[in-house]
């Protein structure tokens, strides 16, 4: 094994023990109930579910206005047939 792959291992260890110590202090030190974290999470989730929905669509909807623009553009300096690749 060459020394930079060494390297490499001894980095992904020690970030997994950090990773895993750090679950297990967060566990001990916790200031709520299991119940009541995952209620929390249930509820940051939902949120974030919601969030992501509502960035799709704006997402989704600037897409379809520059594929609309693009079309427009390439209908003005192009061929028809230009535009039906698109």
């Amino acid at each position: 094994m060459s020394t930079q792959a060494k390297e490499v291992t001894k980095v992904a260890a020690l970030v997994a023990g950090g990773a895993m110590l750090g679950t297990a202090l967060g566990l001990l030190y916790a200031p709520r109930s299991g119940a009541e974290t995952r209620k929390q999470i249930r509820h940051y989730s939902k949120r974030a579910q919601v969030q992501a929905t509502r960035i799709s669509r704006d997402v989704k909807t600037g897409v379809d206005r520059a594929v609309g623009y693009s079309k427009s553009l390439v209908a003005k300096y192009q061929s028809p047939r230009a535009v039906e690749a698109l």
